[in-house]
């Protein structure tokens, strides 16, 4: 069976985004059943030049949203970088939830062939929509979740691997 940009790209933000909520639910409980302030998970970072555990929530977010965007082409929305609690990166996934579900399969899969662009500071690189999920997006969306979870499980948050793949 022969697997569409929608398949690949949606439901999989979905599902990881489902992951993530309840990672950051056992991280809240975890700062309040021990007496932590729950600042001190959300600033964590696993080494001193990485981004803390709340950057890693606003650039799944980010990710996720501007695959959804680029391969759906409209503009991606801007989100400013605010959330500081766990309500708030919970919201900011609820947000990029909503924003990612409103395409239809029919408008993701309708950029299969075609370029899509990924502008950075310096340049603009382009990709074939299909590279550019499976080679940029993906990885890139994955390395924040992957990130995040690792952030709480290093700092004693029980988190085992069903809690990032689900069950």
């Amino acid at each position: 069976m022969p697997f569409t940009l929608y398949d690949v790209s949606i439901p999989v933000f979905v599902r990881a985004f489902g992951h993530l909520a309840n990672i950051l639910d056992k991280g809240a409980a975890y700062a309040r059943d021990n007496g932590i302030d729950p600042a001190e998970l959300i600033e964590a970072r696993l080494a001193p030049n990485m981004r803390p555990l709340k950057s890693q929530i606003h650039l799944a977010s980010d990710n996720a949203k501007g695959c959804a965007a680029r391969l759906a082409g409209v503009e991606i929305p801007g989100y400013p970088d605010v959330e500081e609690t766990f309500p708030d990166l919970k919201a900011r996934i609820d947000k990029t939830l909503a924003f990612i579900t409103g395409f239809s399969a029919d408008t993701i899969n309708a950029s299969e062939g075609k370029t899509v662009v990924l502008k950075t500071r310096s340049r603009n690189i382009e990709f074939d929509a299909g590279v550019y999920l499976l080679t940029f997006a993906l990885p890139n969306f994955f390395f924040h979740v992957t990130t995040a979870y690792d952030i709480l499980r290093h700092k004693g948050v029980p988190l085992v691997k069903p809690d990032y793949l689900g069950h």
